[in-house]
């Protein structure tokens, strides 16, 4: 398995990483030790398989020039029946193009692709806490209600990066590719 993903500039993902700790040491969630090394970040595109050499190539003629992208991380939300807390940027016409561009160009690629990131279908959002219980979901909504306030910050970079193990104690993801963006 593979996710692209849209890293965020050292300040945005500290601050991320802040609300994983304070979470964590509140009881409310571990997401923070779920995947090794884990990054905040809003994924792109995921898939099954890959070619990755062929999909690094593609990466670097993408997006060699590719901007650096403002970004409002400023709506929490949840998705249904998924346990899953997120922050979702306020989605703007470049966000919206780095992905159009992203899948126009990976197409060939389709085959092994998750549908939920395709254009028109594709939820933006970096992901708070996951495997919630309904009381811990509400919990941890209220933390982010009171104490969080809108993260303004910049996709700095792309990365690729693969599954290579998962088990009860989480998930090793490391990444595999990073293309910094202008």
């Amino acid at each position: 398995m593979y996710w692209f993903i849209a890293l965020f500039d050292e300040e945005t993902e500290a601050k991320v990483k802040e609300i994983w700790r304070e979470l964590k040491e509140q009881g409310l969630s571990y997401y923070i030790d779920e995947v090794k090394d884990g990054r905040p970040h809003i994924t792109l595109a995921s898939y099954e398989h890959l070619d990755k050499e062929e999909y690094i190539r593609k990466i670097d003629a993408l997006y060699d020039g590719a901007e650096k992208i403002e970004i409002t991380l400023n709506t929490v939300s949840s998705f249904l029946n998924y346990g899953t807390i997120f922050f979702a940027p306020t989605v703007t016409e470049k966000l919206l193009s780095l992905h159009s561009a992203h899948h126009h160009h990976f197409e060939d690629f389709n085959g092994s692709a998750n549908s939920l990131y395709f254009p028109g279908q594709w939820i933006p959002h970096c992901t708070v806490a996951n495997q919630l219980k309904p009381d811990d979901l509400a919990q941890v909504f209220q933390y982010c209600f009171k104490e969080v306030k809108p993260i303004v910050g910049k996709i700095e970079a792309v990365a690729l990066i693969e599954l290579k193990e998962e088990d009860e104690d989480g998930m090793d993801a490391p990444v595999i590719y990073t293309k910094h963006l202008n």
